[in-house]
Protein backbone atom coordinates (compact mmCIF):
# COMPACT_ATOMS: atom_id res chain seq x y z
CA UNK A 1 0.00 0.00 0.00
CA UNK A 2 1.25 3.46 -0.84
CA UNK A 3 2.39 5.75 1.95
CA UNK A 4 -0.33 8.37 1.32
CA UNK A 5 -3.05 5.71 1.24
CA UNK A 6 -1.89 4.44 4.63
CA UNK A 7 -1.79 8.01 5.93
CA UNK A 8 -5.41 8.48 4.84
CA UNK A 9 -6.51 5.16 6.38
CA UNK A 10 -4.74 6.02 9.64
CA UNK A 11 -6.46 9.41 9.60
CA UNK A 12 -9.83 7.73 9.03
CA UNK A 13 -9.30 5.51 12.07
CA UNK A 14 -8.20 8.52 14.14
CA UNK A 15 -11.33 10.40 13.02
CA UNK A 16 -13.46 7.42 14.10
CA UNK A 17 -11.73 7.50 17.50
CA UNK A 18 -12.42 11.24 17.72
CA UNK A 19 -16.11 10.62 17.00
CA UNK A 20 -16.23 8.03 19.79
CA UNK A 21 -14.59 10.48 22.19
CA UNK A 22 -17.45 12.93 21.52
CA UNK A 23 -14.79 15.65 21.78
CA UNK A 24 -15.93 18.55 19.60
CA UNK A 25 -12.48 20.08 19.19
CA UNK A 26 -10.94 16.74 18.26
CA UNK A 27 -13.71 15.89 15.77
CA UNK A 28 -13.51 19.34 14.22
CA UNK A 29 -9.77 19.02 13.63
CA UNK A 30 -10.39 16.38 10.93
CA UNK A 31 -12.65 18.53 8.74
CA UNK A 32 -12.48 21.84 6.90
CA UNK A 33 -14.50 24.81 8.12
CA UNK A 34 -16.92 24.39 5.21
CA UNK A 35 -17.33 20.59 5.68
CA UNK A 36 -20.82 19.15 5.33
CA UNK A 37 -22.30 15.74 6.00
CA UNK A 38 -25.11 14.54 3.74
CA UNK A 39 -27.52 11.72 4.60
CA UNK A 40 -31.18 10.78 4.38
CA UNK A 41 -31.57 13.10 7.38
CA UNK A 42 -30.45 16.10 5.33
CA UNK A 43 -27.36 18.29 4.98
CA UNK A 44 -25.54 19.42 8.13
CA UNK A 45 -22.71 21.92 8.32
CA UNK A 46 -19.69 21.46 10.55
CA UNK A 47 -21.06 24.04 12.98
CA UNK A 48 -24.49 22.38 13.10
CA UNK A 49 -23.10 18.85 13.50
CA UNK A 50 -20.62 19.83 16.22
CA UNK A 51 -23.28 21.80 18.11
CA UNK A 52 -25.28 18.57 18.46
CA UNK A 53 -22.22 16.79 19.87
CA UNK A 54 -21.33 19.67 22.18
CA UNK A 55 -24.85 19.87 23.62
CA UNK A 56 -24.95 16.11 24.20
CA UNK A 57 -27.87 15.77 21.80
CA UNK A 58 -25.66 13.52 19.63
CA UNK A 59 -23.48 10.96 21.36
CA UNK A 60 -21.46 8.27 19.60
CA UNK A 61 -21.18 4.86 21.29
CA UNK A 62 -19.58 2.54 18.72
CA UNK A 63 -18.19 2.76 15.23
CA UNK A 64 -16.84 -0.15 13.19
CA UNK A 65 -15.37 0.05 9.71
CA UNK A 66 -16.49 -3.14 7.95
CA UNK A 67 -14.05 -4.65 5.49
CA UNK A 68 -11.29 -2.73 3.78
CA UNK A 69 -12.03 0.89 2.80
CA UNK A 70 -11.47 1.92 -0.82
CA UNK A 71 -9.01 4.82 -1.13
CA UNK A 72 -8.36 6.76 -4.33
CA UNK A 73 -5.96 9.68 -4.52
CA UNK A 74 -6.14 12.40 -7.16
CA UNK A 75 -3.24 14.76 -6.48
CA UNK A 76 -4.18 16.81 -3.42
CA UNK A 77 -7.69 15.30 -3.31
CA UNK A 78 -8.81 11.85 -2.22
CA UNK A 79 -11.97 9.78 -1.88
CA UNK A 80 -12.52 7.14 0.79
CA UNK A 81 -15.46 4.76 0.49
CA UNK A 82 -16.32 2.28 3.23
CA UNK A 83 -19.07 0.47 5.07
CA UNK A 84 -19.56 1.63 8.65
CA UNK A 85 -21.69 0.15 11.42
CA UNK A 86 -22.33 2.51 14.30
CA UNK A 87 -24.45 3.12 17.35
CA UNK A 88 -25.19 6.59 18.54
CA UNK A 89 -27.88 8.45 20.40
CA UNK A 90 -29.65 11.47 18.97
CA UNK A 91 -31.90 13.30 21.40
CA UNK A 92 -31.98 10.15 23.53
CA UNK A 93 -33.05 7.88 20.66
CA UNK A 94 -30.76 4.98 19.69
CA UNK A 95 -29.55 5.08 16.09
CA UNK A 96 -28.26 1.63 15.12
CA UNK A 97 -26.83 2.42 11.69
CA UNK A 98 -25.30 0.32 8.94
CA UNK A 99 -24.13 2.73 6.25
CA UNK A 100 -21.97 3.17 3.21
CA UNK A 101 -19.87 6.29 3.58
CA UNK A 102 -17.98 8.33 1.01
CA UNK A 103 -15.64 11.01 2.28
CA UNK A 104 -13.89 13.52 0.05
CA UNK A 105 -10.61 14.84 1.38
CA UNK A 106 -8.18 17.57 0.41
CA UNK A 107 -4.56 17.91 1.43
CA UNK A 108 -3.99 21.22 3.18
CA UNK A 109 -0.60 22.01 4.72
CA UNK A 110 0.40 18.31 4.66
CA UNK A 111 -2.81 17.14 6.36
CA UNK A 112 -5.75 15.31 4.81
CA UNK A 113 -9.02 17.02 5.82
CA UNK A 114 -12.56 16.07 4.94
CA UNK A 115 -14.59 18.55 2.90
CA UNK A 116 -17.64 16.32 2.42
CA UNK A 117 -19.03 13.14 3.91
CA UNK A 118 -21.96 11.38 2.26
CA UNK A 119 -23.71 8.58 4.12
CA UNK A 120 -26.19 6.12 2.56
CA UNK A 121 -28.08 3.56 4.63
CA UNK A 122 -27.22 -0.02 3.70
CA UNK A 123 -30.07 -2.07 2.25
CA UNK A 124 -29.87 -5.05 4.60
CA UNK A 125 -32.20 -7.28 2.57
CA UNK A 126 -30.11 -6.75 -0.56
CA UNK A 127 -26.85 -7.39 1.30
CA UNK A 128 -28.26 -10.62 2.78
CA UNK A 129 -29.32 -11.77 -0.69
CA UNK A 130 -25.80 -11.12 -2.04
CA UNK A 131 -24.23 -13.02 0.88
CA UNK A 132 -26.54 -16.00 0.27
CA UNK A 133 -25.61 -16.04 -3.42
CA UNK A 134 -21.90 -15.91 -2.54
CA UNK A 135 -22.32 -18.74 -0.02
CA UNK A 136 -24.16 -20.83 -2.64
CA UNK A 137 -21.31 -20.42 -5.11
CA UNK A 138 -18.72 -21.36 -2.50
CA UNK A 139 -20.46 -24.68 -1.74
CA UNK A 140 -20.52 -25.81 -5.37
Amino acid sequence: MKNEEQEILDGSREWADAMLSNDVKRIGSFVTDDWVIVSERGISTKEHFLSFVESGMLRHESLEIVGEPRVRIYGDAAVVTSRVKSKSYFNGQLLDDDDFSTTQLVKIERRWLSVLTHVTAANKEFLEMIEKKKAGRETR
